[in-house]
């Protein structure tokens, strides 16, 4: 592009940027900036943009005279200054090497620069070997060739072509010269945010106080300053992802008392907005933690399930005759709670991880388990699986096997439930069906969950044990 009406515009001419930040690894970056314009073609040089910026994403118009400027061309200048690529490309262009020797003598050496530092050079045989070089070639005045040589060098000029940071360049038709408001907007990749959640369970383990983290990690190439910052919850649909960075993860959340929530939420579009009151400093390379939502008191359910038969299933289909073993099994510990305005919540809670914790005796906060929630609506049931009892025990087996026709068989299974505990616990029992079944005895009643599913719930008093047995027909 022509140098004579070039105009240069830095982030000191920024009168304003705002961020929409994705859990998918982008954001939507709108910044605004005044640039002196003259009539005719104009060619602006917009530098400090995000290094990881997708170049098909840019939108570029005036806000003083929507209808007055035109874009006829647009460049994004990436190949950044510094010694690989200046020497690349000052290929065919002299250069001098300064050596210094022991004795204190000073030697230059200039030439024609052959080749830079990062081409491999060289002469290879018909066997396949070969001497092989990787570096500067230099042709001197003389005709030598020198390869790799040491010492400082020296170039007559910059190479053109090369920026020292990325930078758009356009070229602009422009009715009405002038100051302008304009606005950038771009896609800039590698910069995400996720949820994070802190849930203190009370003494009588029946309420938590819940609170809800964002992380912001940048690493996009640029710093976002006193930006306008919105996250953006929800599976937007991308033709091709970069790959996510490796997150950051910031310790200590559950020690520090949370402020009161910095963002507002709203429904938009299939999607959820948060929106920060104020502004914020996003810097690069940076990860950042701001507090997303508070909620004291909220009810839980403390749950321990028995599921012994989920291990033998295969896309939701048990085999025929499988799980028979007598299996000594883990209880699940299984935390419930309702996200609904009736239980102080009633928020759409985005994806993220929820950790929870109870303080001791000695008021020291113990980690009690962690699991991942998906977007959850409100009054939908938040569950949460954080680990496996300690002093409830159980164990399933087949006690009887019968094949009365051809495709059907009839199965009879006991599960026993063993509670060292002081104390009741209750328990649910979950069992999994193949094929067409029907329960032909049982010891307990059973809630039918789904099509394939049933769960036996049952009371097991302290130090007690309860066995539960069922005969199921099946045919195929």
């Amino acid at each position: 592009m022509e140098a004579q009406n070039m105009v240069t515009s830095t982030a000191k001419d920024t009168k304003g940027v705002s961020l929409t930040v994705y859990n998918q690894n982008f954001a939507v970056v709108r910044e605004n900036r005044q640039i002196n314009l003259k009539e005719g073609v104009n060619f602006v040089r917009y530098e400090d943009v995000a290094a990881q910026i997708d170049p098909t994403s840019i939108s570029f118009k005036s806000l003083t005279a929507p209808n007055a400027v035109a874009v006829r061309e647009q460049n994004y200048q990436y190949d950044l200054l510094n010694p690989i690529s200046i020497l690349n490309k000052s290929v065919g262009k002299t250069v001098r090497f300064k050596q210094v020797h022991p004795d204190g003598k000073v030697e230059i050496l200039e030439g024609t620069l052959l080749n830079p530092p990062t081409a491999v050079v060289g002469q290879t045989d018909a066997g396949g070997g070969g001497t092989v070089y990787q570096g500067l070639v230099v042709r001197l005045k003389d005709g030598r060739l020198v390869l790799n040589p040491t010492g400082q060098l020296e170039l007559n000029e910059l190479p053109e072509g090369l920026v020292s940071r990325p930078s758009l360049l356009w070229k602009l038709d422009v009715d009405r010269a002038g100051t302008h408001n304009t606005q950038v907007s771009y896609i800039a990749n590698a910069i995400t945010w996720k949820a994070d959640y802190v849930a203190v369970v009370n003494k009588d383990e029946n309420m938590v106080d819940l609170t809800g983290w964002v992380t912001i990690d940048n690493r996009s190439g640029a710093t976002y300053t006193d930006a306008q910052l919105q996250l953006m919850a929800g599976d937007v649909r991308r033709v091709q992802e970069a790959p996510m960075p490796a997150g950051v993860a910031l310790d200590g959340m559950v020690v520090k008392r949370a402020a009161a929530p910095q963002f507002e939420e709203q429904a938009f579009f299939e999607y959820h907005l948060y929106t920060l009151q104020g502004t914020t400093t996003v810097r690069d390379n940076e990860t950042k933690q701001m507090t997303l939502l508070s909620a004291a008191d909220v009810k839980v359910t403390r749950k321990l399930v028995l599921d012994a038969g989920r291990r033998w299933w295969i896309q939701g289909i048990r085999a025929p005759g499988m799980g028979g073993d007598t299996q000594n099994v883990k209880l699940n510990i299984v935390v419930e709670m309702r996200n609904s305005k009736e239980n102080n919540m009633g928020m759409p809670l985005p994806k993220g991880k929820v950790r929870l914790y109870k303080a001791d005796d000695r008021g020291n906060l113990q980690f009690l388990g962690e699991d991942l929630i998906d977007h959850t609506p409100k009054d939908e049931l938040v569950r949460l699986y954080i680990g496996d009892a300690f002093d409830v025990v159980g164990e399933r087996k087949r006690t009887d096997y019968k094949q009365i026709a051809d495709r059907v068989i009839e199965e009879t299974y006991e599960i026993t439930v063993r509670n060292h505990k002081e104390t009741d616990v209750d328990v649910w029992i979950v069992e999994h069906f193949w094929g067409e079944w029907q329960i032909l005895n049982n010891s307990h009643q059973y809630n039918k969950l789904d099509a394939h599913t049933v769960e036996f719930p049952v009371k097991v008093e302290r130090n007690g044990v309860v066995k539960v047995t069922y005969t199921v027909r099946t045919r195929w």
